[in-house]
């Protein structure tokens, strides 16, 4: 489980520093959660993370982590789009400008 100072500084700034790269949460199930999701599931993150022994899977934060090329990656908490920083928007075809 991942210290929440690091959790509570992603929150604060949905990027990374330095680079400006979008971040979202991995969960202890392996589900991605974006960074807004998190922010509206604090209450719940911090309690499943100082009571671990209910084992609260979708609240545990096993790391946080940028989204480089993914284009695809869904929030499982809210279905929202996670922004990334190098995958090609589903929008853009090649040759199209």
């Amino acid at each position: 489980m991942l210290a929440l100072a690091k959790v509570k500084e992603a929150i604060r700034n949905k990027y990374a520093w330095p680079g400006g790269y979008p971040l979202f949460l991995v969960m202890e199930d392996g589900e991605a959660i974006s960074i807004d999701a998190a922010r509206e599931c604090w209450r719940e993150i911090v309690g499943a993370h100082l009571r671990p022994q209910y084992l609260d899977k979708q609240r545990q934060v096993a790391a946080v982590a940028i989204n480089w090329e993914d284009s695809e990656l869904y929030c499982a908490h809210s279905g929202a789009k996670i922004e990334s920083a190098y995958g090609e928007d589903s929008d853009y075809v090649k040759g199209s400008e």
